[in-house]
């Protein structure tokens, strides 16, 4: 497994997007204002974290796909983190949209 730590500059728009796109949810949701939502956001997280590592590796090694310009560029792994974070986010939102 190697890990680059020179990569394409769109992954710091695709990172930071995804990052910018959770702050403002978690704000409009106030849901920084509860301690177990932040546990459970991170927790989510740390167990997508955890999925999708696996699921690289095993993709990447039965020749699925492939990163350029060479496989995982260390931004991938904070990227999946912040995206997870950010779909936390966005089902609370569904879910709210369909209690009432």
């Amino acid at each position: 497994m190697n890990l680059i730590f020179q990569f394409n500059q769109n992954w710091y728009f695709i990172f930071f997007s995804f990052l910018l796109l959770w702050l403002i949810l978690l704000v409009w949701r106030k849901g920084y204002k509860n301690k177990k939502e932040i546990k459970e956001q991170f927790s989510l997280a740390i167990a997508g974290i955890f999925i999708l590592i696996v699921m690289e590796i095993f993709a990447v090694n039965m020749d699925l796909w492939h990163y350029t310009p060479a496989d995982w560029p260390i931004i991938l792994w904070p990227t999946y983190f912040v995206a997870l974070l950010f779909g936390y986010q966005l089902l609370k939102i569904i879910e709210r949209m369909f209690q009432k």
